[in-house]
């Protein structure tokens, strides 16, 4: 990575070979990004249910406006501040997917409420009053969705009781506040590896869903909503006709933990992200350390992988330090000599992502793009 007068450049310019990027860099096979990008919302169609993709996966506006031309109706982002560079970039409609409470992240949601279509979730009664008090003050009107566990034992009521009790909170506010349906989504689901078992989750899941709906329409309380869903769920959920739309994130980049998850024979997504990394040093015998470690991939998902074409049925990542990513084979010819680049696949592609300032787009060996990670750091 060059500088310029102090200030760090990109790693690359359009039209480099990728040999010629400067590493460690998170890097995009445009190509398999692009798959990734239209099977989703074509699924998504072919099923008659909205398309709004995690943006916390990707925290990209470039990337968040190619899904929505590719057919989504809007993002969720999972916190206020991570919201902010879509909004001020012209994404409409946002849905903030994760709970807060105090007086300074209530001021951001109503000034947030007045660049977009903003819509909160909640499961507290003082999350409504305080949201209430606020919008009614400032004349701005907010859509909540209320947040239902359906068994991540996480966020969200887990009562008939509350929820009709959350919902008649929401109507005392009316005009500024709207109930606007339910929030239901397993993160615990989507990396369940077996499909069989994964679809079984799935099955229970919707069950709790389905009679949460059921207990709303017995009160005479419509839920034109039902959100959640994500990558690794999402072909059980399109076809179930509870969800009107699903919040899948990974599925553009299909990072090593998601590619570990057995899927059914339907068309399955591609690794398009990676850490592109040069080996540093070489003791001769059985290592070889690469430029990379903890400051540049997340390992909470496991430790990066070798594709196999590049080397990854015999290579393995043994050991991953905060600037070193260790290498070992049992064959001494297959491990790879200094300045050797090798593309990584990252366990868990959010954090990741978190770690870095760009992603270098690529196709067919080439820099085509370098597109900015706008919401990097944004976690509150």
């Amino acid at each position: 990575m060059k500088h310029n007068k102090g200030v760090l450049t990109a790693p690359a310019a359009v039209g480099d070979p990728l040999s010629a990027v400067d590493t460690p860099s998170l890097v995009l096979d445009l190509d398999s990004f692009e798959f990734n990008l239209n099977l989703m919302a074509k699924r998504c169609r072919q099923n008659g249910v909205d398309l709004r993709p995690h943006a916390k996966s990707h925290k990209s506006v470039e990337i968040a406006r190619r899904q929505i031309a590719a057919g989504a109706v809007g993002i969720c982002c999972q916190k206020l501040s991570e919201a902010y560079p879509f909004a001020e970039a012209g994404i409409e409609d946002i849905f903030v997917t994760n709970e807060f409470v105090g007086e300074k992240k209530v001021a951001m949601a109503i000034d947030l409420a007045r660049r977009c279509q903003l819509t909160l979730c909640v499961d507290h009664p003082s999350q409504v009053v305080a949201l209430g008090a606020a919008a009614r003050q400032a004349k701005v009107r907010l859509r909540l969705m209320v947040e239902v566990d359906i068994g991540a034992k996480r966020c969200g009521v887990t009562s008939y009781t509350a929820l009709l009790e959350l919902v008649e909170c929401i109507r005392e506010f009316n005009g500024s506040l709207m109930f606007v349906g339910l929030q239901a989504f397993h993160g615990g689901a989507q990396h369940i590896k077996g499909w069989s078992e994964r679809h079984e989750a799935v099955l229970h899941s919707n069950e709790i869903v389905t009679s949460y709906l059921l207990r709303l329409k017995d009160a005479g309380i419509d839920c034109p909503v039902v959100s959640g869903s994500g990558t690794g769920t999402a072909e059980f959920d399109l076809s179930s006709g509870i969800f009107t739309e699903i919040q899948p994130g990974s599925y553009v980049f299909l990072d090593g933990h998601y590619g570990s998850n057995e899927w059914s024979g339907l068309p399955q997504f591609r690794h398009s992200l990676f850490v592109l990394s040069t080996a540093m040093s070489s003791n001769g015998e059985s290592r070889t350390v690469f430029d990379f470690g903890l400051k540049g991939v997340s390992v909470d998902s496991g430790v990066p992988k070798i594709l196999p074409e590049q080397g990854g049925q015999s290579l393995i990542v043994t050991r991953v330090n905060d600037e070193h990513c260790v290498v070992e084979s049992q064959s001494l010819s297959d491990l790879p000599q200094l300045g050797k680049k090798l593309l990584f696949v990252p366990g868990h592609c959010d954090p990741t992502v978190n770690l870095y300032q760009q992603i270098v787009c690529f196709r067919n060996g080439v820099v085509e793009s370098i597109w900015d990670i706008d919401a990097r750091g944004l976690s509150y």
